[in-house]
Protein backbone atom coordinates (compact mmCIF):
# COMPACT_ATOMS: atom_id res chain seq x y z
CA UNK A 1 0.00 0.00 0.00
CA UNK A 2 1.02 3.54 -0.73
CA UNK A 3 -0.12 6.82 0.45
CA UNK A 4 1.12 10.37 -1.80
CA UNK A 5 0.52 13.88 -1.27
CA UNK A 6 1.55 15.53 -4.57
CA UNK A 7 2.94 19.52 -4.35
CA UNK A 8 3.72 18.97 -8.18
CA UNK A 9 5.15 16.87 -10.76
CA UNK A 10 8.85 17.50 -9.36
CA UNK A 11 7.12 17.29 -5.54
CA UNK A 12 5.93 14.51 -3.83
CA UNK A 13 6.35 12.29 -0.46
CA UNK A 14 5.08 9.34 0.58
CA UNK A 15 4.77 6.15 2.76
CA UNK A 16 4.66 2.82 1.26
CA UNK A 17 4.14 -0.37 3.62
CA UNK A 18 5.03 -3.88 2.69
CA UNK A 19 4.45 -7.14 4.26
CA UNK A 20 8.09 -6.91 5.87
CA UNK A 21 9.11 -3.06 5.49
CA UNK A 22 8.00 0.61 5.74
CA UNK A 23 9.33 3.22 3.46
CA UNK A 24 9.04 6.96 3.51
CA UNK A 25 10.45 8.59 0.53
CA UNK A 26 9.88 12.64 -0.62
CA UNK A 27 10.77 13.38 -4.16
CA UNK A 28 12.48 17.33 -4.03
CA UNK A 29 13.30 17.56 -8.07
CA UNK A 30 16.46 15.91 -8.67
CA UNK A 31 16.89 14.05 -5.48
CA UNK A 32 14.69 11.06 -4.13
CA UNK A 33 15.16 10.55 -0.17
CA UNK A 34 14.04 7.19 0.97
CA UNK A 35 14.00 6.02 4.39
CA UNK A 36 13.10 2.22 5.39
CA UNK A 37 13.57 3.26 9.13
CA UNK A 38 17.49 2.82 9.06
CA UNK A 39 18.81 6.09 7.93
CA UNK A 40 17.77 8.55 5.20
CA UNK A 41 18.93 7.80 1.76
CA UNK A 42 19.76 10.12 -1.28
CA UNK A 43 19.24 9.56 -4.41
CA UNK A 44 20.54 11.74 -7.45
CA UNK A 45 19.33 11.83 -10.76
CA UNK A 46 22.93 11.82 -12.15
CA UNK A 47 21.50 12.15 -15.85
CA UNK A 48 18.90 9.95 -15.40
CA UNK A 49 15.27 10.75 -17.07
CA UNK A 50 13.46 10.10 -14.19
CA UNK A 51 13.31 8.37 -10.74
CA UNK A 52 11.46 5.15 -10.43
CA UNK A 53 10.59 3.57 -6.97
CA UNK A 54 9.88 -0.11 -6.74
CA UNK A 55 6.11 -0.54 -6.55
CA UNK A 56 5.09 3.06 -6.39
CA UNK A 57 2.61 3.84 -9.41
CA UNK A 58 3.26 7.57 -8.58
CA UNK A 59 6.77 7.41 -10.47
CA UNK A 60 5.06 5.74 -13.39
CA UNK A 61 3.02 8.90 -13.81
CA UNK A 62 6.55 11.33 -13.79
CA UNK A 63 7.07 10.36 -18.03
CA UNK A 64 2.98 10.56 -18.68
CA UNK A 65 2.72 14.37 -17.34
CA UNK A 66 6.24 15.70 -18.82
CA UNK A 67 5.98 14.55 -21.84
CA UNK A 68 1.74 14.37 -22.65
CA UNK A 69 1.40 10.60 -23.31
CA UNK A 70 -1.90 10.38 -23.10
CA UNK A 71 -2.76 13.69 -25.82
CA UNK A 72 -3.46 12.71 -29.24
CA UNK A 73 -0.65 11.85 -31.73
CA UNK A 74 1.85 11.45 -28.73
CA UNK A 75 4.81 8.76 -29.50
CA UNK A 76 6.31 6.04 -27.99
CA UNK A 77 9.21 7.41 -25.47
CA UNK A 78 12.37 5.46 -24.39
CA UNK A 79 13.46 6.79 -20.75
CA UNK A 80 15.99 5.88 -18.55
CA UNK A 81 15.33 5.89 -14.88
CA UNK A 82 17.19 5.49 -11.71
CA UNK A 83 15.48 2.58 -10.53
CA UNK A 84 15.22 2.22 -6.72
CA UNK A 85 14.92 -1.61 -5.20
CA UNK A 86 12.67 -1.81 -2.48
CA UNK A 87 13.12 -2.37 0.31
CA UNK A 88 16.87 -3.24 -0.41
CA UNK A 89 16.78 1.11 -1.28
CA UNK A 90 19.60 0.32 -4.15
CA UNK A 91 19.96 2.28 -7.17
CA UNK A 92 20.58 1.28 -10.56
CA UNK A 93 19.93 2.53 -14.48
CA UNK A 94 16.80 0.60 -15.89
CA UNK A 95 16.10 1.45 -19.77
CA UNK A 96 11.96 1.75 -19.95
CA UNK A 97 9.91 2.22 -22.89
CA UNK A 98 6.27 4.08 -22.73
CA UNK A 99 3.87 3.49 -25.74
CA UNK A 100 0.61 5.19 -26.10
CA UNK A 101 -2.13 2.99 -26.73
CA UNK A 102 -4.98 5.71 -27.50
CA UNK A 103 -7.23 6.76 -24.17
CA UNK A 104 -5.71 6.87 -21.15
CA UNK A 105 -3.83 3.61 -21.82
CA UNK A 106 0.14 3.67 -22.06
CA UNK A 107 1.98 -0.16 -22.67
CA UNK A 108 5.10 -0.22 -20.02
CA UNK A 109 8.82 -1.93 -20.70
CA UNK A 110 11.24 -2.37 -19.14
CA UNK A 111 13.17 -5.50 -19.89
CA UNK A 112 11.50 -8.33 -20.47
CA UNK A 113 8.49 -6.85 -18.68
CA UNK A 114 5.34 -5.56 -20.53
CA UNK A 115 2.21 -4.14 -18.80
CA UNK A 116 -0.54 -2.13 -19.41
CA UNK A 117 -1.06 1.05 -17.22
CA UNK A 118 -4.27 3.01 -17.13
CA UNK A 119 -4.47 6.36 -16.11
CA UNK A 120 -6.69 9.44 -15.03
CA UNK A 121 -7.19 12.27 -16.43
CA UNK A 122 -4.57 13.81 -14.13
CA UNK A 123 -1.91 11.45 -15.27
CA UNK A 124 -2.16 9.76 -12.22
CA UNK A 125 -2.38 5.53 -12.31
CA UNK A 126 -5.63 4.13 -12.15
CA UNK A 127 -4.83 0.32 -12.50
CA UNK A 128 -1.33 -1.02 -13.86
CA UNK A 129 -2.93 -4.33 -14.96
CA UNK A 130 -2.01 -7.27 -13.19
CA UNK A 131 0.37 -5.23 -10.54
CA UNK A 132 -1.34 -3.11 -8.87
CA UNK A 133 -4.62 -0.49 -9.01
CA UNK A 134 -5.73 2.74 -6.96
CA UNK A 135 -8.62 2.45 -4.31
CA UNK A 136 -9.37 5.67 -3.86
CA UNK A 137 -9.70 8.84 -6.29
Amino acid sequence: MEIVHVHSPQRARGTQVGLVYELRWHLDGATLTVDAGTGPIRHHLDGADFFDLEHSAYFNSLPVWRDGLLTDGAIARDYTMRFVAVPSLTATLLRQRYTPRGGRTVEYRAGDYVGDIDFDADGLVVDYHGYLRRLRP
